[in-house]
């Protein structure tokens, strides 16, 4: 075994390169970080051969004083922090002091800044011995970072790159999720000397929509709500897409907190739990969220690219981000995606500060076209629906008779049933078609969970307590969490070190895997703080209830029962998917229906 050693300053370096410097949009982030932690408001980024030959970053912040050029290139120096308490409530980007010192050990580095002192400053390094060349040079307030020939002096490292179209991409894609992070600071992207991206900064809620929208695509906004909402020194708020709009991969999901792009279980979690009750099998959900928190009650050193962070309290959190989700969906109705006769303000939801239509579908002033052929001085034809109505026995609703739009509802009126299965309905914009038995299994499913919530969970002693062999851990988050079983009608008692007993059970859950169930909920309270399991089984035993007693495929309805129906979907949480995610209406507006028919050409 040889002797130890001191590594030299240059082996430690690339060392620590190795950690922060993947590829070259890893420099790009961290570049970009140190930019925003400067105060620009405007940064601009030049890329050639996908970021490999030259990587510049120019911005309008701080610059940096002549006399700490060098010793930004040192390792460990930063002027974020300066004591334990600094580190404890990180209040900035970047803090570690070591990526510079790390980028500058595999490249040609050269560093220009202007702090407003009138002389411009370049530092110079060339990632051999690490010495740094300070020069004049001419520059704006702000600073310019040029990064030439990465790895070009660890040819391993520089092997493991991609073509130049799969770095460049990646460089694109972290971009676009630090313009997603801070609206207010304007970004543009050149690559081989052409224009890739330009936004504006976006101060107003509809400047920040066009730039979620031109990041993430139209079809997002157009299928997205708003939400803010705050309590007890939280805030979330951002855009979370319709259910609808699922995808097959999770690769539109971007949460920020307090302005930093991570990726955390706790979070993926709650998100998880609150799309549970809507969203397809197999689908992902997607989402722009962004949480302020208290810098104190969040450890953002807990990896080296900081993609990661710990909450001081993951359960309160977990609770917070996943019940505002949850009223934000619940709160979606179908007259929120309907265009009606005049500006309607957002849907609120019971704590929320504001949850809104699909952002997209949001105009000025919005008034419904008239499309029935009329002629002065003489009364609009009688629709369809004073045959059907009077046929049916029922008296026509005025509103309709009279040609006064503005009392249709937003589903509309029934005019007829397709093949037993569809319910056919006019509003004032078109056509409305509903799978009536999925309406209808989603109305009974949301009125079978408020009675069973507002009757109680009735408990039922069992006649042996059973016994679960659990660990040490296992047993003291029984034990803690013994108050949460209580609520859900569970009475646990810890009886050894490494042992349970479980004395009463939900008398809904009779015949269940109780103890597989058990086992899960004290492993996601171990990993989440916070588990859903027992709420959720209940849920799919009352679902498959409501299943079983909703109207099937093909049973007659009288034109009452399907307009009944219609107007409990207007009343009804979430009532835009079936239990199983599956959609229970569509519109079909009238000028869709023109172009089917090619009228007006």
């Amino acid at each position: 075994m040889p002797s130890i050693k001191v590594l030299s300053p240059q082996l430690a370096n690339q060392i620590a390169a190795g950690e922060v410097v993947e590829r070259p949009a890893s420099v790009l982030k961290e570049l970009i970080e140190n930019s925003l932690d400067a105060g620009a408001q405007s940064i601009d980024v030049d890329v050639e051969q996908g970021g490999v030959k030259l990587l510049r970053i120019r911005d309008d912040g701080c610059g940096i004083a002549v006399d700490d050029l060098a010793l930004a290139l040192s390792r460990h120096a930063t002027s974020k922090i300066d004591s334990l308490e600094d580190l404890e409530a990180v209040g900035t980007l970047g803090f570690r002091g070591e990526a510079l010192a790390s980028i500058a050990s595999v490249s040609r580095l050269s560093l220009t800044s202007n702090n407003g002192g009138g002389k411009a400053w370049q530092a110079v390094s060339e990632g051999r011995d690490m010495a740094v060349d300070i020069q004049p040079a001419s520059h704006p307030l702000g600073t310019s970072v040029e990064v030439r020939d990465l790895f070009f002096n660890t040819p391993a490292r520089r092997k493991f790159l991609r073509t130049e179209k799969t770095e460049y991409n990646k460089i694109d894609e972290s971009i676009r999720k630090l313009a997603l992070s801070r609206f207010d600071v304007a970004f543009s992207l050149r690559h081989n000397q052409r224009a890739q991206l330009s936004l504006r900064p976006a101060k107003t809620q509809l400047e920040q929509e066009r730039r979620v929208a031109e990041i993430c695509g139209a079809p997002f906004m157009q299928e997205a709500l708003y939400v803010d909402n705050q309590r007890m020194g939280l805030r979330l708020w951002g855009w979370i897409g319709l259910p609808t709009f699922s995808r097959s991969q999770a690769d539109l999901q971007h949460f920020f907190v307090n302005g930093r792009c991570i990726r955390d279980k706790v979070v993926s979690h709650a998100v998880r739990q609150a799309y549970q009750d809507v969203l397809y099998h197999g689908r992902h959900p997607a989402y722009v969220l962004f949480l302020e928190i208290a810098a104190a009650d969040v450890d953002v050193n807990v990896h080296p690219t900081k993609h990661e962070v710990r909450f001081r309290d993951s359960g309160s959190i977990h609770s917070f981000i996943s019940q505002t989700l949850k009223r934000a969906l619940a709160e979606d109705r179908p007259q929120d995606h309907l265009q009606t006769h005049q500006e309607t303000s957002p849907p609120a939801a019971q704590g929320l500060t504001g949850v809104s239509q699909p952002a997209m579908q949001r105009q000025p002033s919005m008034q419904f076209a008239d499309h029935r052929p009329h002629s002065s001085g003489v009364a609009a034809p009688m629709s369809a629906y004073q045959t059907l109505y009077s046929t049916a026995g029922t008296q026509l609703p005025e509103s309709i008779v009279d040609g006064e739009p503005q009392h249709i509802p937003p589903l509309g009126y029934a005019i007829a049933q397709l093949k037993g299965i569809y319910i056919l309905a006019e509003n004032s914009q078109g056509l409305i078609v509903v799978d009536m038995h999925a309406a209808h299994e989603r109305i009974t499913y949301e009125r079978m969970k408020t009675a069973f919530d507002d009757q109680g969970l009735i408990s039922q002693p069992l006649l042996v307590p059973e016994s679960l062999a659990v660990s040490q851990r296992e047993a003291d988050a029984a034990e803690q969490n013994s108050e949460v079983f209580s609520k859900l009608g569970f009475s646990v008692e810890r009886a050894a070190a490494e042992s349970i007993i479980v004395r009463e059970i939900p008398a809904i859950l009779r015949g269940s895997e109780v103890e597989a169930l058990l086992r899960d909920v004290l492993s996601d309270l171990l990993e989440y703080g916070a588990s859903e399991r027992i709420r959720d089984h209940i849920n799919e035993i009352l679902s498959t209830m409501a299943c079983h007693g909703s109207v099937r495929a093909n049973r007659k309805l009288s034109l009452a029962e399907m307009n009944a129906l219609l107007r409990d979907m207007e009343a009804t949480e979430r009532s835009g998917q079936c239990n199983h995610g599956r959609p229970t209406w569509s519109q079909l507006s009238l000028d869709q229906l023109d172009k089917l028919f090619l009228r007006g050409r």
